[in-house]
Order: C-alpha cells, then sequence, then structure tokens
C-alpha cells in the first residue's frame, strides 16, 4: 500500500472525522440557525481548507514519501509547496474548512468545538509533533523552524 492510498485513508479517518463527523453529530443534536444570504460567505472558506489540506496530502505523500499520520511519517522533510509560507498548512486548512461550517450553520456551537479543535492541535504540535521532527530532522527542522513561522503565513525570504 503506497504513501498516496495511505494518506487517503488517513485523510477519511482523521480530518473526515473532525470537519465531517463531529460537526454532524453535533448538529444533528443542536440544529443550526443559518442566515441564507450570510451563510455563502462560509463557502470560500471551506473549498480553500480542503484545496490546502489536498496540496499539502499531495506533498507529504509524493515529496515526502510518507503520510500525514503521526505513525507513517514522511520519509523527508516537506518544506516546499505551502510549507514555504507556514509549517502547519494542514492544520490551518481542516480550521478554515472548520470556520467555513461555522459561517454556513451559523452555529455557536460549532465556534466552541472549533476553539477546542485549534487548541488540541497546537497542543499537539508544541508538544508531540516539533519534538518528533526535530528528532527526525534535527539541524534542518530547527533552521526550517528559524525561518517559516507556525501559524501565520509569510512570504519566504
Amino acid at each position: 500500500m503506497g504513501p498516496a492510498f495511505k494518506t487517503l485513508l488517513f485523510t477519511i479517518i482523521a480530518p473526515g472525522t473532525v470537519t465531517a463527523l463531529f460537526p454532524y453529530l453535533v448538529l444533528s443534536q443542536t440544529g443550526t440557525t443559518s442566515i441564507v444570504p450570510i451563510r455563502y460567505a462560509g463557502l470560500p472558506l471551506l473549498g480553500f481548507g480542503v484545496a490546502i489540506y489536498a496540496w499539502c496530502a499531495r506533498d507529504f505523500a509524493f515529496k515526502g514519501r510518507g503520510t500525514p499520520a503521526p505513525i507513517d511519517p514522511p520519509k523527508t522533510l516537506v518544506i516546499e509547496g505551502l510549507y514555504r509560507f507556514v509549517r502547519n498548512p494542514m492544520y490551518v486548512g481542516v480550521l478554515s474548512v472548520l470556520f467555513g461550517e461555522i459561517i454556513w450553520f451559523s452555529s455557536p456551537i460549532l465556534l466552541l468545538y472549533t476553539s477546542a479543535v485549534g487548541i488540541a492541535f497546537h497542543a499537539f504540535i508544541r508538544f508531540y509533533e516539533e519534538p518528533k521532527l526535530l528528532q527526525l530532522f534535527g539541524g534542518q527542522y530547527t533552521a526550517y523552524c528559524e525561518e517559516v513561522p507556525r501559524w501565520w503565513p509569510r512570504l519566504p525570504h
């Protein structure tokens, strides 16, 4: 099973659960209060988030020869594509999808859920992912961290 197929499976299980299954379960219990004209403002965020995630997942599979799954990380440090602008574009993509859903469904409960997801992402990155990447890629990762911000994109030097 190649990295592209494993990345697809991971995407269905992890981001699919975070961006589709949990919001569906929350909204099926609480309902929505969507304001029809405003809701369409959420669609660009949704599409943008899906595109970001898909681009990064492709880079992980084909350039990094691995997957976004912590148990099967890329074999090489991926610092191309969107990773030139921000260290965690995949998480930014998932959060963008969730913010699009907040607007689409006009759901305060999804805002709370998205806030919790963002906090969980940040904790996972700081306390697991960054130490693991430092262990795997050493000085190359340290230099990358000095040049590229964790969350707020900026143009490369």
